[in-house]
């Protein structure tokens, strides 16, 4: 049996239509979610990029942050953000011995950084290059071309003048980052299609900022708009924007989500073409969401504890058709994913791996194995049980309770009024913190 692995990055969960949105279009996620198992209430357990990867390359929890010195070169400061620990084995690694072949071909250049070593594991590795910061072209860029990006309050950012950079040279939408990398992989499965046993992990950035996409899907959202191009809305406010302006970017995120699906469909078509669709695992997941307006705010920041941003799409699709077009609303992690795959695969666990595997749901209809979660960004922790979120903002020495139900929007900071509750929730963060598990209370 053969795994892939698809990971999009900042891949809101109400932003797919499987998921219920009926205003982006998402057909081709949409066709694997139908032929697959689909977890309705998939989080992140922590965040943001590098934080989520360690979780998914090891399924092992990252948080607990440790606070290990940061090699040289790694200036992000998040908690959890440091490279795969040494001591842990990744899928890759694990699967190795048992005669897979494995391959990583991503544009999510932070795992790439000298360092961070996520590839260190594969048989081989593909940088797609051009992403966000990444210093990869230093030719100059008009200044009209880059104010046309620029909001009027905000200086230019350097993200934004090294991204505008990077896709100097772009010309069709097959130059468009993501399109890329599906290409990439659409080719390593012709080359390597007939391994016996493979791991294929294919990562793309989008749709993280800068969202940019052909006119083609733009028009999908915001047909005949002139306006600036907000493309890296991070550091505006959504006050700041005009009605137009706003609903343009949001026009803008939909756009490369539906151009990200368009090339998650021919690469899962060449999947089929070659002939491996009926040996071959497809899981297809997210690392995180992203605001787009929530907040007075767009992008990510731990401040922000929400659904937008900890709720991933997560599906698997089986070869056999086993569970396909069910739909599990149990709480799961994005490392209980991870050791279900493994688990299909028939081989033993990951040695550090503290996920559940999910298929006895898909197939059995067994009973939850938790009846919360409990998640970390940086310095802010989380607890989700039914319809509540209990936040503590370790910094500010801050507790804050939210019953979703009533106040999705999360306005009212209830935690005086249910104190009790917000107790309960605190002791279960507590005892992750002092070093319990995945699995949570029984």
């Amino acid at each position: 049996m053969n795994l892939v692995i698809i990971v999009l990055d900042s891949l809101r969960q109400d932003h797919v239509g499987c998921y219920g949105n009926d205003q982006i279009h998402t057909p081709n996620i949409d066709r694997l979610a139908a032929e697959s198992a689909v977890f309705t209430r998939c989080w992140s357990e922590s965040l943001p990029t590098i934080p989520a990867r360690r979780a998914m390359h090891t399924g092992a929890r990252t948080f607990p942050f440790d606070e290990r010195p940061r090699p040289k070169g790694v200036y992000n400061r998040h908690k959890g953000w440091l490279p795969l620990p040494e001591e842990q084995v990744t899928l890759a690694e694990h699967l190795q011995p048992m005669g897979y072949i494995t391959a990583l071909i991503a544009d999510t250049y932070h795992i790439f950084k000298p360092g961070m070593n996520f590839h260190r594991s594969f048989n081989c590795f593909e940088w797609i290059r051009g992403q966000e910061f990444d210093q990869w072209r230093s030719g100059p860029i008009s200044d009209a071309h880059l104010q046309r990006h620029a909001h009027p309050k905000r200086p230019p950012s350097r993200s934004l003048r090294q991204y505008l950079q990077n896709q100097s040279k772009r010309i069709t939408e097959e130059d468009y980052q993501s399109p890329r990398v599906f290409q990439a992989a659409m080719e390593w499965l012709e080359d390597n299609a007939e391994h016996e046993k493979f791991l294929l992990w294919v990562e793309s950035f989008d749709p993280h900022e800068p969202w940019e996409a052909p006119r083609r899907y733009v028009d999908l959202y915001d047909i005949g708009y002139r306006g600036k191009q907000y493309i890296d809305p991070r550091g505006i406010r959504r006050s700041e924007l005009s009605d137009e302006e706003f609903r343009h970017v949001r026009a803008l995120y939909a756009a490369e989500v539906t151009m990200v699906d368009h090339w998650v469909g021919q690469f899962l078509d060449k999947l089929d073409e070659v002939d491996r669709r009926e040996d071959t695992i497809v899981l297809l997941l997210a690392d995180h969401g992203k605001i787009i307006g929530e907040f007075d705010a767009f992008g990510m920041s731990e401040k922000q504890t929400s659904p937008a941003l900890y709720a991933v799409p997560c599906m698997i699709r089986h070869p056999s058709a086993e569970g396909a077009g069910g739909r599990i609303d149990a709480w799961a992690y994005n490392i209980d994913a991870m050791a279900t795959v493994v688990n299909l695969l028939g081989v033993p666990p990951l040695p550090q791996a503290e996920g559940i595997d999910l298929w006895p749901l898909v197939t059995d209809g067994a009973p939850a194995p938790r009846d919360h979660l409990v998640c970390a960004y940086n310095t802010v922790e989380c607890v989700w049980q039914d319809s509540w979120l209990y936040v503590n903002k370790t910094e500010e020495g801050v507790e804050e309770l939210y019953d979703l139900s009533s106040d999705p929007g999360q306005t009212s900071n209830v935690a005086n009024e249910h104190g009790e509750l917000r107790q309960e929730l605190a002791e279960k963060l507590r005892a992750i913190v002092a070093g319990g598990h995945a699995t949570g209370d029984p």
